[in-house]
């Protein structure tokens, strides 16, 4: 069971500037993630954003145009970085923000910080330009790069008190990562073909007819794209449900914060659901206006009452 308090000793005015600028990185980069970590007490939300920085630099270098030998040495380089601060290593006036920031965050919250060399490890696939064959190969990929990032906010979020099941927690959390990055592959099916990347299983790929790739803003010709995106949607709801288990083990405002941004990546669910090809035509965003709503929604503690009353009946 994983716990962790709500207050910590002041922080020095070094550990406030870099939490500062992790924060400004969140929300300038990860506006849909920003949402949610908005309702958390100050120590967690501070905690969640030095995780955020840590990981967005990791993601940029895999997503940036240097030559890949350059980029697998710089994802060494934040490895390196990273053993620096689970060994205690970094010091407050270390010039590095990110690294303060997160080294602040790892002595006061139990964060297997294990989940972020798991990271770079999933985005070191990426440089390779690896595809995946079935969805249990694609699976090892979305642990790496967001199952991971669920288990290291659930070190920062801890679970409630007495809260049922909670030895299962973890794998609650894992689960909810691997539905948010399904929506995130869907979303992005146009813009990573142009990237050269595809993560859809080769597989479910040949079944719909899709195999000849996103390259244009109409399906392949002949193909069944609508099918295909509603079999993966079908997929990604079966791993929400099961991930949303993990709302009723939360205090009040983790649980929030994990409602809101699941929240918003349902949304985009249902948007990409009711109008499959508007994913090869742009990227499918949800306005500020509902994004706000998701998050009142998830502070009224609606989604952990609704998860709460169905886990009681499956008891039942």
């Amino acid at each position: 069971m994983i716990r962790t308090v709500e207050s910590q000793p002041a922080a020095s005015a070094p550990v406030l500037a870099a939490y500062s600028y992790c924060e400004a990185v969140t929300g300038q980069q990860a506006r849909n993630f920003a949402y949610g970590i908005r309702l958390l007490p100050t120590p967690k939300r501070r905690a969640m954003s030095a995780l955020y920085a840590f990981s967005r630099r990791v993601d940029d270098i895999g997503d940036g145009a240097l030559p890949d030998d350059v980029k697998v040495a710089r994802l060494e380089d934040t490895r390196a970085l990273l053993t620096r601060v689970r060994d205690g290593a970094v010091d407050e006036d270390d010039t590095d923000p990110v690294a303060v920031a997160l080294a602040h965050a790892a002595a006061h919250f139990p964060i297997p910080l294990g989940g972020l060399d798991e990271l770079i490890d999933g985005v070191q696939m990426d440089v390779r330009g690896e595809t995946y064959e079935t969805w249990d190969d694609l699976k090892v990929y979305c642990r790496c790069v967001a199952g991971a990032i669920g288990r290291l906010s659930l070190g920062v979020f801890g679970t409630a008190p007495g809260a049922r099941g909670a030895e299962r927690a973890s794998e609650y959390a894992d689960t909810l990562g691997l539905a948010l990055q399904l929506t995130n592959i869907l979303r992005d099916v146009r813009e990573d073909a142009e990237g050269g990347r595809t993560y859809l299983p080769a597989n479910d790929l040949a079944k719909f007819g899709c195999s000849g790739g996103f390259g244009a803003p109409t399906p392949p010709e002949g193909s069944d794209f609508a099918g295909l995106v509603h079999f993966e949607v079908r997929r990604a709801r079966a791993l929400f449900a099961e991930g949303y288990r993990l709302l009723p083990m939360l205090d009040r405002r983790s649980g929030a914060c994990v409602a809101a941004m699941a929240g918003i990546y349902r949304r985009l669910l249902d948007r990409i659901e009711r109008e499959p090809e508007a994913v090869l035509r742009g990227r499918v965003s949800l306005p500020g206006r509902e994004k706000a709503y998701v998050a009142v929604r998830g502070l009224s503690g609606l989604d952990t009452r609704n998860v709460s009353r169905r886990t009681v009946r499956r008891r039942v």
